[in-house]
């Protein structure tokens, strides 16, 4: 009798796990629909049956004990009492299970290893590269099953080329996509200041902040369209939705045109920024359409590629990156609890730790001005050329991203004999402190792009550090990209907890080191 329970447990056992492994197949193959409660209801009945085919044996074994052994009514009470916790702790470990399936399905991934786990079902439609979730969707749920040494059959992709997915589309969609009911699309005219006020409140109240809630971004009007207006840029590439009966702005996103080399393919492409949607719309879908829409917008134009960063992983990054951060103004950083002060260390010694020289060293060291561009963007573009991902900046486009402008970009050059040697540039990025009685926003310097062909690294950035914190900044953060590690360490900078993914749309290419990685966006 019991072997043939089994035996049915055992038929519908691998009906549960054929079904998720066929549903996982098809979402390899691009076949898209909502199966994420299939999923959890399948591994749920796993759970189930495993659990209820244990409690049999279980009650087989007890049975048998009672029948063999005459005991007193107190030891087989005592006997029961030991075998209820075990019932409940198999219990607690499945349900906590089903939940952890499930939480991890809907929680933003953070890594790689959190990303492997999860179900993109818009990301699948896409012209990316996969995760090769399958693997570890048979990793989580089925780890105690053999089929789980069949892991190495299904590695994440690999990817050896570089080239576009698909092929530039010969024909484009006219109409815009539809949105939820009570929207509407809106192209943004920024050069109207009611217009681009909106679009200020919509990212200062709604973008990206940290996990904690206690920084959020705050871009100036003023560095919005320095950094959504550059050379080439396009209106309809400023793309709005709108509530339909009061007009209120409470979805954003844009692009603005990009030459990039991939390793040693240049490519017209777009640089994606600005996904913003209202806090209490995120769960009306409204994002996947934005990405659609304004894709739509970028094809029509001819272009078909695109760069972008997130904090998330999604698929699938070319390269991760991690941000350092060099205290400058170190009594009010710990006061907003950006940072903390370290074991065994006193107010007093971090600022003595942290303290700068009262001037710059570096002969020749100063802000740039219009007469250095043709020198400062050639040895620029020279030392771009290092580099698997990188920019290819025109000149009419440096002088749009580094000519200096009070609040939004600083850029330095070092001049020895009326020739430009090295620069240093940083672009200014407030956060608001939120919840914090004293201080409202923290000042920040990220740096840009750094050239250093005859000053050493770690003086030409520690004059880069004094003159950020002479204008009021009070931490100046970078990214452990391009040449930056030479300096970071030495000139006391702290790693963060924040990494940043690097994307490309719809082109494949071998993944990047951050040392390789020669792109920064705002």
């Amino acid at each position: 009798m019991y072997f043939l329970l089994y035996i049915i447990y055992y038929i519908f056992f691998k009906c549960l796990l054929y079904i998720s492994l066929i549903i996982e197949c098809l979402k390899l193959l691009n076949i898209s629909f909502n199966c994420l409660s299939l999923q959890v209801t399948c591994i749920a009945l796993i759970n189930l049956l495993l659990l209820y085919h244990s409690s049999k044996k279980r009650e087989a074994r007890k049975k048998k004990k009672e029948a063999a052994h005459a005991a007193s009514e107190n030891h087989n009470n005592n006997k029961e009492e030991k075998e209820m916790p075990s019932a409940c702790n198999i219990s607690i470990k499945d349900i906590q299970m089903a939940m952890e399936v499930f939480n991890i399905q809907q929680k933003p991934a953070k890594t790689q290893e959190e990303a492997m786990q999860k179900s993109y079902q818009f990301w699948s439609t896409q012209p990316v590269p996969k995760m090769g979730d399958l693997l570890n969707h048979i990793k989580i749920y089925l780890f105690y099953i053999i089929f789980s040494k069949c892991m190495l059959l299904f590695p994440d992709e690999k990817i050896v080329r570089n080239e576009p997915i698909e092929p530039d589309k010969t024909s484009v969609r006219a109409e815009p996509y539809s949105l939820p009911a009570d929207f509407q699309w809106d192209t943004l005219n920024l050069d109207d200041p009611l217009v681009l006020s909106e679009l200020y409140t919509l990212l200062s109240e709604n973008y990206v902040e940290d996990d904690d809630a206690m920084f959020r971004f705050d871009y100036p009007p003023n560095f919005l369209k320095w950094a959504l207006q550059p050379p080439g840029w396009c209106k309809e590439w400023h793309c709005g939705v709108r509530v339909s009966k009061s007009g209120r702005l409470v979805g954003f996103i844009s692009a603005i045109p990009a030459t990039l080399r991939v390793y040693n393919h240049t490519q017209k492409m777009v640089e994606i920024n600005f996904l913003c949607v209202h806090k209490k719309l995120r769960s009306k879908r409204v994002a996947p359409v934005l990405i659609r829409e304004i894709t739509r917008r970028v094809n029509l134009k001819g272009i078909f590629q695109a760069v972008y960063t997130a904090g998330v992983v999604l698929p699938k990054p070319i390269a991760t990156c991690r941000y350092w951060h060099r205290s400058l103004n170190p009594k009010k950083l710990i006061d907003i609890k950006f940072s903390h002060l370290t074991r065994n260390m006193t107010m007093q010694r971090t600022l003595k730790l942290y303290k700068l020289p009262e001037h710059t060293k570096v002969p020749g060291f100063r802000k740039l001005v219009y007469t250095d561009i043709p020198q400062a963007h050639k040895i620029l573009t020279e030392y771009l050329e290092k580099f698997d991902l990188a920019p290819v900046f025109s000149v009419e486009e440096f002088e749009h991203w580094f000519l200096p402008q009070a609040g939004i970009i600083n850029s330095f050059v070092v001049e020895k004999e009326g020739k430009i040697t090295d620069m240093v540039s940083y672009y200014t990025l407030p956060s608001s402190i939120m919840h914090h009685q004293t201080h409202k926003t923290l000042k920040a310097a990220y740096s840009f792009y750094n050239v250093s062909t005859t000053t050493p690294w770690l003086e030409l950035m520690m004059d880069a550090l004094i003159s950020a914190r002479d204008l009021g900044f009070d931490v100046f953060n970078a990214l452990d990209l391009m040449d930056n590690k030479e300096f970071l360490e030495p000139l006391k900078f702290g790693i963060g907890d924040g990494n940043l993914q690097y994307y490309l749309y719809n082109w494949r290419c071998p993944s990047m080191t951050p040392g390789k990685i020669g792109l920064v966006l705002q």
